[in-house]
């Protein structure tokens, strides 16, 4: 029997067994932490900016390295890679739950963004590597359904945590989740890597990289706080563009570049993640706006907001894993391009909430969000990863969660302004502060709208059905 359960056949599974496991702890941790934000405030004694950070500094980390742990993923190996990055993952966790003032917690959640750059690439890039073509749109499916459950069990479970025990135990959640998952990564994920010659490090591409995607991740979060105009914004965006068109210009005379440029020649792999930044783009301005309306207006608690978007991310844990078995047998085209149109209509719903609007008033637009995201989310992970080789899966996988890392950052300060810009025209023109709030939010879930329409017509232009000759046999053997 236990033959039978290990053995060769049975063994990708395993394999895609330990990476959810792994990919639940990351994405747990990036909703379980925002509900616990005021018990940490108060127990630290931290003001409102360094609150702030504590949040940001892991947003920022992981955004800045998710190239770069692709890149080392595909150079010196995906397992090992992928193993390092939860052992730090785990040990910063570690750290975050024993820190007693905001500049240790500070740290400990920047090296936690370091982890997670590591680990998130190399667990698309282990299932593309390990699946054949037939089968890797379900496994995708799986590894999509498991990161929307973490999403939807993270507010829950940080709330009663925070609550009955303290907001330390946010973190060590972590600890016994992440041994667990180290184990699991050595005894069942099969090592891979870029098995083309003369491979290296590119450390200028890096360097133009890491400060690109920092300048512009930091300008997008701070933003608000000293002002789209200010020198201090205006001269980010500048940096970010000087330091991105460099990167630009490293790579195309890069013999052995970090990207690989030629990638976004392919129509489907170009169009999936400009998909990748609209969506989240339009999506992450409700999960982050909509509960500041339901606990600011409507008076629910924390762990009332995060379980009345429990329809969202259970219908995405539940259809996520049929739209990648679909993608499998017709392709991620249409499924994206009726996906994002289907959020856009989730948007035009969450635009007609008035101050006093019931849970039943927004449910159909959650539902509308859950369904549409289920089919855009795998379908697209799908197209990019099947559109580039397998020995630079490393690399593609880093380039979509960057694109998606992006589109979150985006999309919160984007959504931000626009609702900071609508109420403050309203506040002038008498409406009182809560009126004022809801014209910016509903005004902004229009833009949102048109957004989605935009990537929905970007996936019915660009996305292809695309199959490669290597669908019979894994990369993971051969290596």
């Amino acid at each position: 029997m236990r033959a039978r359960i290990f053995a060769d056949e049975n063994r990708k599974w395993w394999t895609l067994g330990a990476l959810s496991f792994a990919l639940f702890m990351i994405m747990l941790d990036n909703t379980i932490v925002n509900v616990a934000l005021p018990a940490i405030k108060s127990d630290l004694g931290i003001g409102t900016s360094e609150l702030e950070w504590v949040v940001t500094a892991y947003a920022l980390t992981f955004a800045v390295l998710l190239l770069t742990g692709g890149k080392l993923g595909d150079l010196y190996g995906r397992r090992l890679i992928f193993a390092i990055g939860l052992v730090v993952f785990t040990a910063s966790s570690l750290a975050c739950g024993l820190s007693s003032s905001a500049t240790e917690l500070i740290a400990a959640r920047a090296v936690q963004g370091v982890g997670s750059a590591l680990m998130m690439p190399a667990t698309l890039s282990i299932i593309t590597a390990t699946f054949v073509a037939r089968e890797r749109g379900a496994a995708i499916g799986i590894w999509a359904g498991v990161s929307a459950m973490a999403l939807a069990i993270g507010p829950l479970l940080g709330g009663v945590i925070t609550e009955h025990i303290s907001w330390n135990w946010i973190f060590y959640v972590n600890v016994p989740i992440g041994l667990l998952g180290i184990v699991a990564a050595v005894v069942v994920v099969p090592e891979s890597k870029d098995m083309s010659h003369e491979q290296k490090l590119d450390p200028a591409g890096l360097l133009t990289s890491g400060i690109g995607l920092l300048a512009l991740v930091y300008a997008l979060i701070e933003g608000h706080n000293y002002g789209w105009t200010s020198a201090r914004i205006v001269g980010l965006f500048v940096i970010a563009a000087v330091a991105l068109a460099a990167f630009v210009v490293v790579e195309l005379r890069q013999r052995l570049p970090m990207l690989d440029l030629t990638l976004f020649r392919n129509g489907t792999f170009t169009g999936a993640n400009v998909v990748a930044i609209l969506v989240t783009l339009a999506m992450f301005g409700i999960f982050v706006f909509f509960p500041i309306y339901m606990q600011t207006l409507r008076g629910w608690s924390p762990i009332q907001s995060g379980a009345a978007l429990l329809p969202w991310t259970l219908l995405i844990v539940i259809f996520a894993p049929i739209a990648g078995k679909l993608s499998d047998r017709i392709g991620s085209r249409w499924l994206i391009s009726g996906g994002m149109a289907t959020v856009a209509l989730c948007c035009l719903e969450l635009s007609t909430v008035t101050v006093d609007s019931s849970f039943w008033h927004m449910l159909p637009g959650f539902v509308l969000g859950g369904l549409g995201m289920a089919f855009v989310m795998t379908p697209m992970s799908a197209a990019v990863m099947s559109a580039a080789p397998v020995d630079k899966a490393g690399v593609a996988s880093g380039v979509l969660n960057t694109f998606r890392q992006v589109g979150v950052a985006l999309g919160i300060a984007i959504t931000g302004a626009i609702i900071t810009n609508r109420e403050a025209a309203a506040l002038h023109a008498g409406d009182d502060p809560a009126h004022a709030f809801v014209h910016g939010l509903t005004f902004a879930m229009r833009v949102s709208a048109v957004i989605c329409l935009g990537g929905a017509a970007a996936a019915a232009l660009l996305v292809r059905k695309y199959r490669h000759a290597e669908q019979a046999q894994p990369l993971a053997e051969a290596a």
